[in-house]
């Protein structure tokens, strides 16, 4: 598999802010996000406008409380 880095010299690397890691079979899925460094709102507060929006179109989650 190759690997995609973008060569860009004004942006220091950092670490992700949040990775999610996924099996599927024999192979790992890895999502790494990352927040604006001058955010104001948290994870919550990101996740909170998710379930707003999903609540709003219909959707129901795949569980029950």
């Amino acid at each position: 598999m190759t690997e995609n880095k973008q060569n860009n010299n004004d942006r220091t690397d950092r670490r992700p802010d949040c990775v999610t890691e996924i099996r599927m079979g024999n192979s790992v899925l890895t999502v790494s996000g990352f927040f604006k460094q001058g955010a104001t709102d948290t994870a919550a507060d990101k996740m909170m406008k998710v379930l707003e929006a999903e609540a709003a179109a219909g959707h129901t989650p795949p569980f029950s409380a």
